[in-house]
């Protein structure tokens, strides 16, 4: 392994150590700060005895200081264990990994559609800048890039569900079928609206970035150079502009998965969609700790993920950077 990459490398285990540990005692804090009382919630409505009460809080560690609660999960959690889930009573892990192949076929489509769509549009418009496409490019990014995801997302599956009734109303596959028996086709049915939904903030955001870097290279002095020796707008777009527009695309593309994480939550609560966004929600209402602690710590790892990738990706775009690396 390349010397510079290890170093990388570790020095990226470290920050991501660091982070996980910080979001578990931030996300402790608020947990334990909220005035929603998890034994209650537990419970529900039903009718229980001081005795039973006090026997439950003991069951779940609840009746024991903060302090000691979270040195408790810390050490669990270096032994590889979430903990159990007050909600659904399974391991939190197993919880995460279950919802999660849910959720990762929305924000895959979502992710892609985003990084695809955006880009582009951006360079398209960048490149054809003031003409009626490019007007129309920025107005429509501008109008999406403000519009909130639960607001959308009612909007879409008002006029694709209920009135023109293209698409499902809602959850993962046909009601009364399980997942096993429906088709790839059922599933993309009820796909299509959370990821569209998911996805036009991303495709806005990445378009308009997009839109001004291609504008930013065009009036650079290469490509006046590239002009002056022949090379037709196209040609020297191809050429020069996307290798120069790339690096900041593929950043913005992979700081979207913290947007993916927070919109997939709306998006899911919309249209029914049984993912870990979903899950969070009722995890929160009922002040399931161990579920929310073990979510947020992987939605931060996930996010964390995007980050490096990208970084390792900038060394493979543009030599120039990874030169530069070795030169230190």
């Amino acid at each position: 392994m390349n010397k510079n990459l290890a170093k990388f490398l570790w020095g990226s285990c470290v920050r991501m150590t660091l982070l996980l540990l910080a979001v578990s005692t931030v996300s402790f804090i608020l947990i334990t700060s909220s005035p929603i009382d998890p034994i209650d919630a537990y419970i529900g409505s039903l009718s229980v005895t001081e005795e039973q009460y006090q026997n439950i809080a003991a069951f779940w560690g609840l009746d024991k200081p903060p302090l000691e609660r979270f040195g408790l999960w810390l050490y669990n959690l270096a032994h590889g264990d979430l903990g159990l889930s007050l909600v659904y009573r399974q391991p939190v892990l197993q919880i995460i990994m279950e919802r999660f192949q849910t959720s990762l076929a929305l924000m895959g489509m979502s992710w892609c559609l985003s990084g695809a769509l955006g880009f582009t549009f951006g360079v398209l418009s960048g490149a054809n800048r003031g003409t009626i496409f490019d007007k129309v490019i920025k107005t429509l990014s501008l109008l999406f890039a403000s519009t909130p995801v639960f607001w959308l997302g009612l909007l879409l599956l008002v006029i694709f569900a209920v009135e023109l009734q293209w698409f499902p109303l809602g959850l993962a596959v046909p009601m009364g079928m399980q997942a096993e028996e429906a088709t790839w086709l059922d599933k993309a049915r009820h796909l299509f609206l959370p990821a569209l939904t998911l996805s036009i903030g991303g495709i806005a955001n990445i378009a308009l970035h997009t839109r001004q870097k291609m504008i930013d290279v065009i009036s650079s002095d290469y490509m006046l150079f590239a002009k002056a020796r022949g090379e037709s707008k196209s040609v020297a777009v191809r050429r020069h502009g996307l290798r120069n527009i790339l690096i900041p695309a593929v950043t913005l593309q992979f700081a979207y998965f913290n947007e993916l994480f927070g919109g997939s939550i709306l998006a899911e609560k919309v249209f029914s969609y049984p993912g870990l966004g979903e899950t969070v929600a009722v995890a929160g209402l009922k002040g399931d700790m161990p579920l929310l602690l073990g979510i947020a710590l992987f939605s931060s790892l996930f996010v964390f993920s995007g980050n490096l990738i990208a970084n390792i990706l900038y060394g493979i775009i543009d030599p120039q950077i990874r030169e530069g690396s070795r030169c230190e």
